[in-house]
């Protein structure tokens, strides 16, 4: 509270989060990198990885309208790619992450 009696305002205030398990053909596709320019296009934060069982995995941050549409990509993937599943969960924003990752 402020002295005045208000709250102040959170810098994570519209945003939300989530992580994701993709799977289907998402490795060896370009997956991860098109998820990131898609990511960043839409002002998004956070990381994507391969795992080892031949799924990608994913955490992405921010505005609730381009985390939406950014769900809506991950469906399609990208050319040859070829998505069975995506397991997504909310998560709370941390806003620790200054641009998403494409990781090791």
């Amino acid at each position: 509270m402020t002295a005045a009696g208000s709250t102040k305002p959170s810098p994570l205030r519209g945003q939300a989060a989530f992580t994701a398990i993709v799977s289907g053909r998402v490795q060896g596709v370009g997956f991860r990198f098109s998820a990131r320019r898609e990511a960043l296009r839409l002002g998004l934060t956070g990381w994507v990885r391969n795992l080892d069982d031949g799924d990608v995995e994913l955490r992405a941050e921010g505005q609730r309208g381009a985390l939406a549409d950014f769900r809506a990509w991950l469906q399609e993937g990208p050319p040859g790619a070829w998505v069975e599943r995506v397991d997504a969960r909310p998560v709370e924003p941390t806003g620790s992450f200054s641009t998403f990752d494409a990781v090791p």
